[in-house]
């Protein structure tokens, strides 16, 4: 099969990711074996390709939030049947018995394993997962729709409840990407008034189709001061931009996988009145399903831009200069229906 192997991590300038031919997986006896149709692009692949991340598996596949159909199935796998289409997301893996998982917190599990990372990704024709950990997809949803909600919508959507953010609140999103343009929906679901900071003209015009009340850059001040703030951006500076513009008692939620440094914060300017910080790790199953029931009822919207696997390594440039509107969406199998 067709596949984009990672072998050594190096700047995504530099093209780490090489079309190659591997074997097709065999899928073990939980597990069901996707046709992949459509993956869609994150931040993590990007940081998995330049080595920001520890990477225990070389080579690679790398992408997580996969869209297919079911191929090939494992000998007691009995959820899906062949033709079936499910979703693939970043959790690949957890172990079920330790304390995290018992606790419903099975995003901590120290024995997890994660989507193109420990097992190879959707940036290939075909991917195994176990059965327990694909979805089902709503109907109403295209392939290339579908796929920015296994990983923008499931961690945007966690950090939204990380904030606590309550309905017809402000909310402040820091980058406005593939995640934040699935979060301001659904904040505006729930009547927030949203505010957005970044420093592109694009996302900035692009927040505001898309209802945010106030846009500005992150050294700018909003109308009022924000219950909860989101930072998408994987920069440590705007820790403190975010609590400068926080109400006592507020949350900022960080929702990357890294993050640069964070500056020295005046604690009674800053962090006092029980402002809390709080990262997102990971995603649970669970958030998972209720970001895709919630989908439909909106219903979101996703806004995709389209690459084909043979342009993996422009994409991510182009991913790392901001330059994607929406979601980025890798074409793995082109089909008309998708």
């Amino acid at each position: 099969m067709l596949a984009a192997l990672l072998r050594s991590p190096k700047p995504i300038d530099e093209n780490p990711l090489i079309l190659t031919d591997i074997p097709k997986p065999l899928p073990r006896d939980h597990e069901v074996r996707v046709q992949v149709r459509v993956c869609g692009m994150c931040h993590t692949d990007l940081h998995i390709a330049e080595g920001d991340i520890h990477l225990p598996k070389l080579p690679v596949v790398p992408g997580h939030q996969i869209v297919g159909v079911v191929e090939g199935l494992g000998r007691e796998a009995r959820r899906f049947k062949e033709g079936d289409r499910v979703g693939v997301a970043w959790l690949h893996r957890a172990c079920g018995k330790c304390r995290y998982c018992r606790d419903g917190n099975e995003n901590l599990c120290e024995a997890a394993e994660f989507t193109g990372l420990q097992a190879d990704g959707g940036y290939g024709e075909f991917a195994t997962v176990d059965e327990a950990f694909a979805y089902s997809l709503p109907s109403d949803f295209s392939d290339r729709q579908a796929a920015p909600l296994l990983c923008a919508g499931v961690i945007g959507y966690r950090a939204l409840r990380l904030s606590e953010i309550r309905r017809g609140g402000r909310l402040g999103l820091f980058g406005f990407g593939a995640s934040a343009h699935i979060v301001i929906q659904i904040a505006r679901y729930w009547d927030c008034e949203v505010c957005v900071f970044t420093r592109s003209r694009d996302h900035q015009e692009h927040a505001r189709e898309m209802g945010a009340a106030w846009v500005g850059r992150a050294e700018d001040s909003p109308p009022e001061r924000l219950q909860a703030a989101i930072i998408f951006a994987p920069a440590g500076e705007l820790v403190p931009d975010a609590l400068r513009v926080l109400e006592r008692g507020g949350t900022v939620v960080l929702a990357g996988i890294t993050m640069t440094p964070i500056p020295e914060i005046d604690y009674a300017r800053l962090l006092y009145h029980e402002r809390k910080i709080r990262s997102v790790a990971n995603a649970t199953r669970r958030d998972a399903e209720e970001l895709l029931a919630l989908a439909g009822e909106i219903p979101l919207r996703t806004e995709v831009e389209i690459f084909l696997l043979a342009q993996i390594n422009h994409a991510l440039q182009k991913l790392k200069r901001s330059g994607i509107r929406g979601a980025g969406v890798v074409e793995v199998t082109p089909a008309a229906h998708q």
